[in-house]
């Protein structure tokens, strides 16, 4: 059985958790699984969107606690080194060049949590439920706290991560980690229709402007941060995915992207 499945949807390529059996729990496995393809579908220029879903009753409980078992057996360099995978596939989805949607149903605890931060859009069921339990049997969230973080706020983060208590999805939806909250009957169309809206832009300028998040997210608003953003916009229009695009809305068709 593959422990991740990839399905073809118009534009947009989504790709399936498979261990219904262990909540969709990581492991090395899963998580090269991801990776690779995502450095596929990188290539692919006909897949627009990515969309990360789980199978089963979860979305993902978090790391293999077999593999964390294990873990805490090795040394301290290859501990570290172990660690390093989820870090590396955290940062990729956070700076891939197409947008990242996550499909969030059921529980996403722990790690699980940490993916859908890192995504760029999360689309949530009713019954969603997130989590942050490391603290509760002597773990740290380390790896994904810079997306929970950037993804709550800092205030928020402090409570969740503190406590590790339940964050039901209507409450995740009002701090802002979730950007729709939806029955579950309606979750598959809500994603399409977010899929279908980021498939209509110019690929270029979604990479660019992932890009240009992550730069002004955390930058002080200055007279050299408002040069960067014009120079930014300059080298974009001299484009011809920006000159096709405006002529296209000139001209009243879809452009050709």
């Amino acid at each position: 059985m593959d422990l991740l499945e990839i399905e073809r949807r118009g534009p947009a390529a989504w790709l399936w958790l498979n261990r219904p059996e262990l909540r969709n729990a990581l492991n090395d496995l899963v998580l090269n699984s991801i990776s690779n393809s995502l450095k596929e579908l990188e290539k692919d220029t006909s897949c627009r969107v990515i969309v990360l879903a789980g199978r089963g009753q979860a979305f993902c409980a978090g790391g293999d606690l077999s593999r964390m078992e294990q873990a805490s057996k090795m040394t301290k360099s290859k501990s570290k080194a172990e660690a390093g995978r989820f870090a590396k596939l955290l940062y990729r989805m956070h700076t891939f060049p197409k947008p990242l949607i996550a499909r969030v149903h059921g529980p996403a605890f722990a790690g699980g949590m940490g993916l859908v931060a890192a995504c760029d859009l999360v689309v949530a069921a009713e019954e969603a439920e997130f989590c942050l339990p490391e603290v509760r049997i002597g773990l740290v969230p380390a790896m994904i706290s810079p997306y929970i973080v950037r993804a709550i706020g800092g205030q928020q983060a402090r409570r969740y991560v503190l406590t590790g208590e339940r964050l039901a999805a209507r409450e995740a939806h009002r701090i802002g980690f979730v950007h729709e909250c939806v029955a579950i009957a309606e979750l598959d169309a809500r994603v399409d229709k977010f899929a279908a809206q980021l498939a209509q832009a110019g690929p270029q300028a979604l990479a660019r402007s992932k890009k240009l998040l992550a730069k002004v997210a955390q930058a002080a608003i200055t007279p050299k941060l408002s040069q960067e953003t014009a120079a930014v916009l300059a080298d974009v229009r001299e484009g011809e995915e920006a000159r096709e695009g405006i002529r296209s809305f000139l001209e009243k068709r879809k452009p050709a992207w």
